[in-house]
Formats: C-alpha cells, sequence, structure tokens
C-alpha cells in the first residue's frame, strides 16, 4: 500500500531534532526545468559575497555528497558522521513513538538540515526534490521562494495538467515572502498569480524584471549581459557561466534576481565570481576532447530540445547520440526530436537506479525512423537531416563502448542524454580520466 505523503512526519522529526531548518536563513526553488542549476548558482554567488553556504540539490552524478555540500565542497567526513548520528537518534525517537519510519528522502532532507547547523552555515539554498506542496524541503520558511520553468513531468503524482503541477510547486509559496518566478506558459503563470495573492507574496516575474542581452554561446560556456530592474535598474555587463546553453544565461539570471531580492547588498564582483566559478556535472558536460563526448541530464520535451539546440549549434548535426530514459517519461515526444539529427543513435538503458523500458524506447525510436524512410509526413519531426541508424544496445557499458568505437572510426561528436542516470553511467566510465 502506497503511503500518503503530508509533511507531518517531516515537521515531528524537525521537532524532534531542535528545528535544524531555522539554523540560518534559506532560499527555497522549485521547478520542472533548471532548478538544479539555479540552487548551485546561488550557492556560488552566496559563497563569493562571504556567505558559507550549504546547498541541497538532486540527483547526483558521480558522488552522492553532490547532494550535501558547504561553501562549494563537501562536508568534513567528521560533521557527516556526527549528524548521521545525530540522525539516526532522531528517526530511532520518531519510529518508538509512532511505530513507522521516515522514508529515504526525508531522512535525506534532515541530514542535510543537521549537516547545515553543524558546519554554522550563513545561508542555505534549497532545491526540493519532486513536487512542492508535500515535498519534505516544504518546512522551510525561507526569505524567497524560487520557481523555474514548469512542465508536464511526474504526472502520476502531481497531476496531469500544467494547471495541476504548477499548483503543487506554488505550495512552496510562503505568506508575505516574494516569490521570484521564471517565464513561464499562460496557463502556470495564472495558477501562480493567483497563490501569490492568496498569500499577500511579492511576485517577481522574470519578464518584468530582467533583461538579458548579448546571449553569446561556445563551447566554453555562455556569455551575456542584463538589466536588472528592483527599486533601481542595475546592469551587469559581460557576465559568464562555464556551461554552454542560451538557458544557462536564463537560469543565472533567475539566480541573480534571486539573491538581490534575499540579499540586497550582493556585489557585481560576486555574481561575476560566483558564476564564473560554477559548474554542475551533467549539465550539458564536455567529458571528453576526441572524440567529443557531451552529456546532459534532460529528460523532458523541452529540455531535449533545448540540448539538441545547444549539440547542434557546437557540434552539428549528423553525430551519435546515446539515448535511454527512466519509465514514465514522454518517449515519443522526445524521439521526434533526436530523431533528424543524428546518423546513429543507440539506445540504452539508463543505468539500474530507476525502473526503464528499453525495448520499447528502441520500439518507438526504429518506428519513427521507419516512417520517416517511407516517405511519411516529415512535418511530424522537428528536424531532418535523414533517416539514422537505430541500434539496440541494452547493456549501458556496452552501448558507450559502442558509441565511443564509432565516434573514433567516422569523426564525429557524441551525445548521452534523457536521463540523469544515463549520463551519470556514460561520465563514469570517464570519470578516471577527467
Amino acid at each position: 500500500m502506497m503511503r500518503k505523503f503530508n509533511l507531518d512526519i517531516m515537521k515531528e522529526l524537525a521537532e524532534i531534532a531542535g528545528h535544524p531548518e531555522t539554523c540560518a536563513p534559506s532560499i527555497h526553488i522549485a521547478g520542472s526545468k533548471g532548478k538544479g542549476s539555479v540552487t548551485g548558482m546561488i550557492s556560488g554567488i552566496l559563497n563569493a559575497f562571504g556567505i558559507k553556504t550549504a546547498c541541497y540539490t538532486s540527483p547526483h552524478v558521480s558522488d552522492f555528497r553532490e547532494r550535501l555540500t558547504i561553501g562549494g565542497e563537501f562536508f568534513n567526513e567528521e560533521i557527516y558522521a556526527s549528524a548521521g548520528k545525530e540522525l539516526m537518534e532522531t528517526a530511532g525517537i520518531f519510529t518508538a513513538r509512532n511505530g513507522n519510519e521516515p522514508s529515504y528522502f526525508e531522512l535525506l532532507t534532515l541530514w542535510f538540515f543537521l549537516l547545515a547547523r553543524k558546519s554554522h552555515c550563513g545561508a542555505m539554498a534549497v532545491e526540493t526534490g519532486m513536487g512542492g506542496r508535500l515535498d519534505a524541503t516544504n518546512i522551510l520558511s525561507p526569505l524567497v521562494s524560487v520557481i523555474t520553468l514548469i512542465e508536464l513531468e511526474h504526472t502520476e503524482y502531481l497531476g496531469d495538467t500544467i494547471a495541476a503541477i504548477s499548483a503543487e510547486k506554488a505550495g512552496i509559496i510562503k505568506s508575505g515572502k516574494p516569490l521570484i518566478l521564471a517565464e513561464q506558459s499562460s496557463t502556470a503563470l495564472e495558477v501562480f498569480k493567483e497563490h501569490s495573492s492568496c498569500n499577500r507574496s511579492p511576485l517577481f516575474y522574470f519578464p518584468d524584471y530582467v533583461e538579458l542581452s548579448d546571449i553569446r554561446v561556445d563551447r566554453k560556456g555562455t556569455s551575456f549581459s542584463l538589466v536588472l530592474k528592483l527599486k533601481d535598474s542595475e546592469t551587469f555587463g559581460d557576465l559568464f557561466v562555464p556551461m554552454s546553453g542560451e538557458i544557462q544565461a536564463k537560469n543565472a539570471a533567475l539566480a541573480i534576481l534571486a539573491v538581490k531580492t534575499a540579499f540586497p547588498n550582493i556585489d557585481t564582483d560576486s555574481i561575476r565570481k560566483g558564476l564564473g566559478s560554477f559548474s554542475l556535472p551533467a549539465r550539458f558536460e564536455q567529458i571528453s576532447e576526441k572524440p567529443p563526448v557531451l552529456i546532459d541530464g534532460a529528460h523532458t520535451r523541452r529540455s531535449i530540445e533545448l540540448c539538441l539546440d545547444t549539440f547542434c549549434n557546437l557540434y552539428g548535426s549528423g553525430g551519435i547520440l546515446v539515448f535511454g530514459c527512466a519509465a514514465g517519461k514522454d518517449v515519443l515526444s522526445m524521439a521526434k526530436l533526436c530523431i533528424g539529427s543524428f546518423s546513429i543513435i543507440i539506445i540504452t538503458t539508463p543505468g539500474t537506479f530507476k525502473k526503464s523500458f528499453p525495448e520499447e524506447i528502441y520500439k518507438t525510436f526504429k518506428n519513427l525512423t521507419a516512417e520517416l524512410r517511407g516517405g511519411e509526413d516529415k512535418n511530424k519531426f522537428d528536424k531532418i537531416i535523414s533517416a539514422p541508424e537505430i541500434l539496440f544496445i541494452p547493456d549501458t557499458a556496452k552501448a558507450i563502448d559502442c558509441a565511443i568505437e564509432l565516434a573514433n572510426k567516422n569523426s564525429l561528436p557524441v551525445l548521452g542524454t534523457g536521463s540523469f542516470y544515463l549520463a551519470a553511467e556514460i561520465r563514469n566510465k570517464f570519470l578516471v580520466h577527467l
């Protein structure tokens, strides 16, 4: 029987532990696309300003500790151990009282708050897990809440419409506290406007407060300028983040809007330094130069679209795609985007952490390719060069080896995407060479 989620367990755990979630001012981030990047950028800027920031994100790619950091680094091992001991004691008290155990994510979230308190951090940047309203992190009372772009995701838990998912994400909006909101569809925007009004929360909508310009993307990263229109207009020229993609300029600008709202005294040098030294694994990350191998954790239609745009603009069409995604994703939409941009597509298993059906994914790609070769209406495909060769190699390691062999033989770039878990498998394959 599936457990019915609410915040009561998390609130009781926090109460037993002496409310570690209140140990420092916080910024709380939810959304469907870009929330990990925005959370990390916020943390980077605050650290550069001299505010030692505890950062909570997910998923990890190569090391579990990526989820739990302080000042841009892993916590001291003694603090991990000490906080872990306190976590076990707290969970033991809870279970003795109630006869049931907290969930994995509730325990992980409490562990982060305990780590943050023991490290005497100056601030916390906290990313939600899946939703918002019932997310374990939602016991926070943040300085500001941030919500990134909303897409259809986790529909079995959050609802199958943009309005329903937006309402779940809007659950992080707190009474009287500002909401920093990325550009949204009209449906999502109306939901957030209503929730902000009901909570008397000032709404800082990205298009109304940020003017981006001079966006330049190359293989080393993304440069841009912006005007921030808060009490007084403030110009930030020639900023740089070492992650390629126009979306990263938008993520960085959203992070700047959030930190300047929460901490108005943040200076331009700290913003420049914080963004310039920021990176996240598996966010359009190049892990090999010869052959070029890129990985990205994109797993929704829009994120795949943005990833492909950046990849094809920088490396051209006709390369090799290694694709795998977890169950429950919109495979058909992603396949229609991918099918015309590569000469070879290898379908594989995105690791073993989540359930997946790679054979069904292969059939979807194969059927689309057959339609393309058969002269079907090409308007159903987003980009067309020619029908690619579709390979099915369910063993992830063998699929990666095959992609590299073909890339070396044909002088082609490789993109691995569709899942953070697949990106992690590819990255770990190269980790000894990084």
